[in-house]
């Protein structure tokens, strides 16, 4: 009887695992129940009370598989040949070995001990769980979606630390509250006749989370614009995939482009974006392609930043016919020539290449493509040089402006373009921001993923990319979120069609503040110097794994 129960017990842990797992991806889908992140990790850690070695370790990640299972949903969406099913349950479960592996090293003496080892317990939890996301934003070419810090990214006051910590400090924080309610919980639990039991359980994290929100409304204080601005236009031209992978629908597509660009071009615009993969052959070697984009430029005297496959020659190959292909961005300038262009650098593993493919071959089968993609090995500055004598248009806004300020020499302007998700990886972006970068460009296709939450997570991402390098980002999407997000992580507009849509087509024309001529752009302490905090917290992890092992030594 006594192993029957058992047995019960355990199975309802697991239930209660997966309630965990569930309430803490509400925290990441549409309805953005942002608090549920706060206790998500102390309902996952409580599920586990008690338990530890295995039981814990298959708690915790029953738990991480329900949670990714969920947040994760919209890889079902992808209208792929090929069982996506399989690709959504072989994401979670690698994923979820992270959850897994953090409550079985919390798991054991939970909270046990005095006041201080109780506190050192709980800072240490929220060190493992930034690890942890440290590990996962880098293993296996890295999977940095949906940290449990970029959750809170609606709460500005908060977030301001990520342009010193970056996302992580913002994981740090809300994971400790999280374990110190647990032991909150426990304190009065242990002790429910001593009134105040929980107070000194919770008191450090929230002198913290106040010390934080004080940092982050002086933040908010302060000025993010002198007055210059860019007149940027977005295009979205919402193109199902389907199309996009259908050869015979390339020119309706295109033409479709053509058709809402041409409605864009009455506003006087100084920049015009395209999304990633909007144009259907190769601008390079495609003679019509190529003439009627640059035509495109020169008629309406505009700069542009286009999403366009290229190929090169692969160096050191003796076929002719033996190419590398790359997912680009190509700026166009206004008398019509290809100003630069910009390769990817971080590729998407099994939509974008398939590793190992070589050797096990029949993986291409449960993928949406057929071929591969070579990634860039640098990032590029594209610098538009506007007003003085660069623009003749006497319509260009910032070429007014700049006329008003007296100046005649006009100013250029630096951005690099960030394709598909590589604005979701903290320690790449970061490459990209200088102290002369206006702001960056986020050129992306969310039509991969039909009308779901992978566009709001992926903004969500964006926006902490904004705080750590304090910068504006402009993000033009196949399908959503087409929107600019100003340097202190604000959403300041955001693209809907005639039916309030987020997924329609259409086009957006915002102002986006640029730094006036021969002006620098302080760095935030992030963009110095990185990822201090998240190695910090790599450091100290490895602490209870030592005292694991000697503990487990004979």
């Amino acid at each position: 009887m006594k192993n029957l129960a058992g047995q019960i017990l355990l199975r309802s842990r697991y239930l209660l695992a997966i309630v965990a797992g569930l309430l803490l991806a509400a925290a990441f889908l549409e309805i953005g129940l942002a608090g549920l992140a706060w206790v998500g990790p102390a309902l996952i850690l409580a599920t586990a009370w008690g338990k530890s070695g295995g039981d814990a370790f298959r708690i915790g990640y029953v738990a991480g598989l329900a949670h990714y299972l969920a947040s994760l949903y919209w890889l079902l969406l992808i209208p792929a040949r090929g069982y996506p099913i399989l690709g959504l349950v072989s994401v979670s479960a690698y994923l979820a070995l992270y959850p897994a592996a953090w409550v079985w090293l919390l798991s054991g003496k939970v909270g046990a001990g005095g006041w201080a080892r109780r506190t050192a317990w709980s800072l240490g939890g929220a060190a493992i769980w930034v690890a942890l996301e440290m590990i996962v934003g880098r293993l296996l070419s890295g999977f940095p979606w949906n940290l449990i810090g970029t959750s809170q990214y609606q709460m500005l006051p908060l977030i301001q630390i990520a342009s010193v910590t970056g996302v992580y400090g913002v994981s740090f924080l809300v994971v400790w509250v999280s374990i110190s309610i647990y032991s909150a919980v426990l304190a009065i639990l242990r002790q429910p006749t001593v009134r105040h039991a929980w107070l000194g359980e919770i008191i450090l994290p929230l002198a913290a989370l106040m010390a934080v929100f004080v940092f982050g409304f002086g933040q908010l204080r302060e000025p993010t614009s002198d007055g210059l601005t860019l007149r940027v236009t977005f295009v979205q031209p919402s193109i199902p995939q389907t199309m996009i992978w259908n050869e015979k629908e390339n020119d309706n597509r295109f033409r479709q482009l053509l058709e809402l660009t041409t409605q864009s071009l009455t506003n006087e615009t100084d920049l015009l974006l395209w999304p990633e993969a909007a144009v259907p052959k190769m601008i390079r070697y495609d003679e019509e392609t190529f003439r009627t984009i640059t035509g495109l430029a020169r008629s309406n005297h505009v700069w542009m930043i286009i999403g366009s496959d290229d190929a090169e020659r692969r160096v050191g190959s003796t076929n002719p016919d033996d190419g590398d292909y790359f997912n680009s961005s190509f700026l166009v300038s206004p008398d019509g020539k290809l100003a630069n262009v910009y390769h990817k650098r971080h590729l998407v593993m099994f939509g974008e290449f398939i590793p190992l493919i070589r050797w096990l071959p029949f993986v291409k089968w449960f993928t949406p493509i057929t071929g591969g993609f070579t990634s860039g090995d640098k990032f590029v500055t594209f610098e538009m040089e506007v007003g003085g004598q660069a623009l003749a248009w006497p319509g260009n806004t910032l070429k007014r402006e700049l006329q008003r300020a007296g100046s005649e020499t006009g100013a250029s302007i630096k951005t690099a373009t960030l394709i598909c998700f590589e604005d979701v990886f903290p320690q790449l972006v970061r490459e990209y921001a200088n102290d002369e970068t206006d702001f960056l460009v986020n050129l992306t296709n969310d039509g991969w993923f039909g009308e779901g939450a992978e566009q709001w997570q992926h903004a969500a991402s964006a926006v902490f990319r904004s705080v750590e390098n304090g910068l504006p980002l402009v993000r033009c999407c196949n399908n959503g979120l087409t929107c600019w997000i100003d340097s202190r992580g604000r959403l300041r507009e955001i693209f809907r069609d005639k039916s309030g849509s987020v997924y329609g087509a259409g086009v957006m024309t915002a102002q986006i503040p640029v730094l006036a001529p021969g002006e620098k752009r302080a760095a935030t302490f992030y963009n110095k110097y990185g990822d201090w905090f998240g190695w910090g917290c790599v450091v100290l992890s490895v602490i209870p794994l030592i005292a694991r092992r000697r503990k487990s030594s004979p």
